[in-house]
């Protein structure tokens, strides 16, 4: 346990941004997490972290211990795109979980980047997510950053809020969208009823931004480019069922979807661009299409073919 004392000589800025800046090493998003377990006072009084901060401010915080779990390295293969001292990027498999959970402590990304890395992984959030600064879902394949080193997950982590980091996505979407692109600018929140789904919540949801691009159609279907300019949980696979467009193989958003022999939906996280979080060199990393997603074009264009009545 570490107990820091502060004292704030800035006026109107959020406690978790200003902590984030006067301590080095430690994510807003952690300083947060604090703050919710409420252990950040000022002036000796709970907050809640949009508070501002004001000049004279006295601030303690309380940093725990890291707990002690019982999470091993695992030697599983991994398809590393990139690789440097400060940074990993990682093609994550379908069907592979990002980081352990309760009840699912094995068989994880993390697990396999502990073995691969041994201590040279950021320990910013903690021994469950080491070197985790975002995320897959289990069923989204693609590229990730990992962070070795915690000033390299700090300036990573504030690059995906201040959104300056592009990722773009692939993804089969059930029906034809007629359109060639398009934007979908509807905040995304917990579900009012299932909690362990997101859902559009136009009172409750925080702003998501989601850009798609056709690039191929096909006579059920429709091959769609997708762009973020927010990183919501789920967020393409809400917006896309939102619009009446589903994610093929996404059970969850789209319900059940016969005809596709496919375990979870077919997204892919197809290319990831940001500026080096310590050279500052700009970095394009393209994960390649997964076989299950070649072999699935391949089948509906094979289909196209055969159909001469699709205009």
């Amino acid at each position: 346990m570490k107990d820091l004392k502060l004292v704030s000589n800035t006026d109107g800025v959020r406690i978790d941004s200003w902590l984030a800046k006067e301590l080095e090493g430690y994510s807003r998003s952690y300083l947060q997490k604090l703050i919710e377990q409420d252990l950040v006072y000022v002036n000796g009084k709970k907050i809640k972290a949009n508070y501002k901060v004001k000049k004279g401010d006295e601030i303690s915080i309380t940093i725990p211990e890291p707990e002690t779990l019982d999470i091993e390295p695992e030697n599983i293969p991994l398809d590393i795109l990139y690789e440097d001292e400060h940074i990993l990027v990682v093609n994550k498999p379908k069907g592979m979980v990002v980081h352990p959970a309760a009840g699912n402590y094995s068989g994880t990304l993390v697990n396999a980047i502990m073995n691969y890395c041994g201590d040279n992984l950021s320990d910013i959030n903690g021994i469950i997510r080491p070197g985790i600064v975002h995320r897959l879902d289990k069923d989204t394949s693609g590229a990730l950053i990992v962070a070795k080193t915690n000033e390299a997950h700090k300036i990573i982590s504030e690059k995906l809020k201040e959104h300056d980091i592009t990722r773009i996505y692939i993804a089969l979407v059930k029906g034809i969208i007629k359109e060639d692109k398009g934007k979908i600018d509807l905040p995304i929140g917990r579900h009012p009823i299932d909690r362990k789904k997101m859902a559009v919540n136009t009172k409750n949801g925080r702003k998501a931004v989601t850009h798609y691009r056709v690039l191929e159609r096909f006579d059920d279907s429709t091959y769609v480019e997708l762009s973020l300019e927010t990183g919501r949980t789920h967020q393409i696979r809400v917006h896309m069922s939102y619009i009446g467009h589903p994610v093929i193989g996404d059970e969850v958003y789209g319900g059940r979807q016969k005809g596709y022999n496919l375990k979870g939906q077919a997204l892919h996280a197809k290319c990831i661009k940001f500026h080096h979080p310590i050279t500052g060199e700009y970095m394009h990393i393209e994960a390649p299409i997964p076989d299950y997603f070649e072999k699935l074009l391949k089948e509906k264009r094979r289909r196209m073919s055969n159909n001469k009545n699709f205009i």
